[in-house]
């Protein structure tokens, strides 16, 4: 055997044992021998790659309100890229793309050519880098004990690669690779998969991407951060016309393209989206508790499983909702601080000024027990450090403001806001259309829709009134604005309680129980009250939906126990729906991310008063508007009676703490709810701090523009009433008589401060 036979032997010999040894490392990879080598994905999962899906949030009208995520992603098809990020990604990644298998043996030896030239370019085709990306054969989940040693884990990781990639090009076509490929890669600043980035940087479509768009998208994905138009713009810039001169290397683009394009900005138009942007803010964040809670029970994820929720809200009308919020608001605000001028508006009863209110406050936040944890307990650092200004960004009905301000200064400026919670629901479906949770989630994010409980003051005398119809009382009845006197133990002390009218004025006069309703009498609804049991009338409240705890006392019928404005809306839709309670919703159905419904609303309903009873209750609350004296009436300056009928009431706690308006149309029921963030922030007189002054304008203006927007179907109109009513609601009118000894009727009042309703 002469010399060069014995070196061909030899290399044969090299080659064959190589070849070998490979397929024994990888059929030792594939199967995992002896845990040594991590798992590989079975092939239920590369017929599924799992992969983390944003779950969207859409409005009943079809716009997205908003997503849930941990890694930002949403998936499209091939048929829906832009073709010039096809060929960025290409050109840029795997040019032999659409003729190799999976591994791209030309490539992987060109690799030490490129090596020696100094060039940092990867061997890796589209769908080894996919097969990385979708099975993560690199985190450290996926190691077996050969995995830990240095070398082994990049060999073996590039095996399973090698192998996966393989098996993905049996399962799927390229252009299914490729749009699997570009609905994994991370683009950076929150954004996965070309069309959050579309999104992310150029406020566009993953389909409308332009040339230097796509390639600077494309030329990101090898390094996020180093190449961040936002971190590092001359690297991107450098970067997107590598890409550029790519296109042009391999024909995808012309010259002259290529030296006009080279020349254009990068032209972003960025804004990175979160859980906190779009609209709807409270809802959603209310709805990602209710989601959560139903992805426990069925074994689902909310924030990958790309679940699409379709909400009952509609968009249009939670614009309208929000800009009259803002609307008004601003201006309150601004009355508000002219109230105040020169003033601390946190009191007592007794209108003076609450010592240490803003010290309290300041120990109740994370800061102040930082201090506390750094410093001890009751060190006077803590309150030196605390009044230190720093840089922050406050709230203002005019933008946010960059200031220096101390931690004590910011929550004495915050405590002078007012608040507010405005719901609308649709009484029929019990589908709410609006939720307006506060002024401004970035800053506030207590909702008060929901969240948040208050005094209802007369806001709650309708369900007095519907006790006493349901009882066979006639809306027709006389009852005598007079002072009453209730006697009753509550916690083993005995209280005499007369309650007082808003202005301190008895008439003396008899009202029937419309014009008592329609101009929030307290001594007329107190008696009422004691006509039919306060027993009776908490009853009655629940029935219609009212699912808060009612003490069981007298002053519950001027609503001295605290509710909330989403109980307050399912319960006045029930008059407007006959009498069925039906449950306020929000979601109509949650779609998987195939499309497949695994959930649809069906609202409970439950009979609460007849129908009869309903209807003469739509009739008393349309007192508000059309009786003389009616508190609902500042709804006259808004433009909404041309042919139509609306009612409401309004209500306000004690002190002018809580603001109330109760609002229903023939289409619509709304609720608001205004005050400040503590009870002892409030205005001081029915002039300013009144429901129908802070609460029913919001309500006034959302349905003008409502009324207003023609693509709504949403009219004006007038409530539908029974053909027959065995219930009298025609009372005959009579003159009103003055009343001549007020001052009589003044001695026998005796109030307790803490039962105080203003009206």
């Amino acid at each position: 055997m002469n010399k060069y036979t014995r070196y061909v032997i030899i290399i044969w010999t090299l080659f064959i044992g190589g070849l070998y040894t490979l397929f024994l490392w990888t059929v030792l990879i594939r199967f995992n021998y002896l845990g040594a080598f991590g798992d590989m994905p079975d092939l239920v999962k590369l017929e599924n790659p799992k992969n983390e899906l944003a779950s969207e949030v859409y409005s009943s009208d079809g716009v997205l309100l908003g997503k849930y995520f941990r890694e930002n992603r949403s998936p499209v098809s091939y048929s829906e890229i832009s073709p010039n990020v096809i060929n960025a990604l290409v050109t840029t990644e795997d040019i032999r793309f659409r003729d190799h298998a999976g591994i791209d043996l030309k490539g992987m030896f060109a690799i030490f050519y490129y090596m020696a030239k100094g060039d940092q370019r990867g061997s890796s085709t589209i769908t080894q880098q996919l097969a990385k990306n979708l099975f993560k054969t690199r985190g450290v989940q996926k190691k077996g004990v050969l995995g830990y040693l240095p070398g082994f884990n990049i060999v073996i990781a590039k095996v399973k690669e090698w192998e996966l990639a393989i098996s993905l090009e049996k399962m799927y076509t390229k252009n299914e690779i490729l749009a699997l490929y570009l609905n994994t890669v991370d683009f950076g600043s929150n954004s996965f998969g070309i069309k959050v980035a579309a999104k992310t940087f150029f406020q566009t479509s993953q389909d409308s991407l332009s040339i230097p768009q796509a390639a600077m998208l494309v030329g990101l994905l090898k390094a996020p951060t180093s190449y961040s138009p936002i971190l590092n713009p001359e690297n991107c810039l450098n970067r997107r016309n590598t890409v550029l001169e790519l296109l042009f290397e391999n024909k995808f683009i012309t010259q002259i393209q290529l030296n006009t394009l080279k020349r254009q900005p990068i032209g972003l138009n960025y804004e990175v989206e979160n859980h906190a942007d779009g609209s709807a803010t409270y809802f959603r964040t209310m709805l990602s508790k209710y989601l959560q809670e139903w992805c426990k029970e069925n074994n689902k994820d909310l924030y990958g499983d790309g679940l699409k929720i379709y909400t009952t809200i509609d968009s249009r009308m939670q614009n309208h909702a929000e800009a009259a919020v803002a609307e008004h608001m601003k201006v309150l605000q601004r009355r508000f601080n002219k109230h105040w001028e020169g003033e601390k508006p946190w009191r007592y009863q007794n209108k003076t000024e609450i010592p240490n209110f803003i010290e309290d406050a300041a120990k109740k936040t994370e800061r102040y027990k930082a201090l506390e944890a750094k410093y001890g307990k009751g060190n006077d650092s803590i309150m030196v450090e605390f009044k230190k200004p720093v840089k922050m960004t406050v709230f203002s009905w005019d933008g946010d403001i960059d200031t220096l301000m101390s931690p004590y200064d910011s929550i004495a400026y915050y405590k002078h806001f007012l608040h507010t919670g405005f719901m609308t629901m649709d009484p029929y479906s019990g589908h709410i259309k609006t939720w307006v949770g506060g002024i401004n989630y970035k800053h506030f994010q207590y909702d008060h829709v929901q969240q948040s409980k208050r005094q209802p003051g007369s806001s709650f005398k309708p369900f007095v009134y519907a006790t006493a119809i349901s009882q066979g009382i006639s809306p027709c009845t006389l009852v005598p604005d007079l002072p009453i006197t209730f006697e009753y133990d509550e916690d083993g002390k005995h209280i005499i309680w007369t309650p007082r009218n808003a202005d301190w004025v008895y008439s003396g006069d008899s009202l029937n129980l419309r014009q008592g309703m329609a101009r929030s009498i307290n001594t007329i609804a107190a008696r009422v009250t004691k006509m039919v049991g306060t027993e009776k009338v908490i009853e009655m409240a629940h029935k219609l939906g009212i699912e808060s705890e009612l003490r069981p006392v007298p002053s519950v019928c001027l609503g001295s126990s605290d509710v909330n404005v989403f109980e307050m809306v399912g319960a006045y839709s029930t008059f407007l729906n006959k009498g069925v309670w039906t449950e306020p919703i929000f979601v109509e159905r949650i779609e998987d991310n195939s499309g497949n419904i695994i959930y649809e609303a069906v609202p409970k309903r439950k009979d609460a008063v007849s129908e009869e009873v309903a209807a003469v209750m739509v009739h008393m609350l349309k007192g508000g508007t059309e009786e003389r004296g009616g508190t609902s009436q500042a709804l006259f300056q808004y433009d909404l009676f041309r042919g139509n009928e609306m009612g409401g009431k309004t209500g306000t706690s004690s002190n002018y703490s809580d603001g109330w308006f109760m609002g229903v149309s023939t289409r619509l029921v709304g609720g608001v709810w205004v005050g400040g963030e503590d009870r002892s922030i409030h205005f001081r007189t029915s002039a300013t701090g009144e429901g129908s002054k802070t609460a029913l304008p919001i309500f006034g203006l959302f349905m003008e523009k409502v009324y207003a927007d023609t693509t709504l179907d949403i009219k004006m109109g007038r409530f539908k009433m029974p053909s027959k009513l065995s219930i009298n609601i025609n009372c005959p009118r009579r003159p009103e008589r003055e009343v001549v000894d007020s001052l009589a009727i003044m001695e026998e009042e005796d109030q307790l401060p803490d039962e105080e309703i203003v009206e």
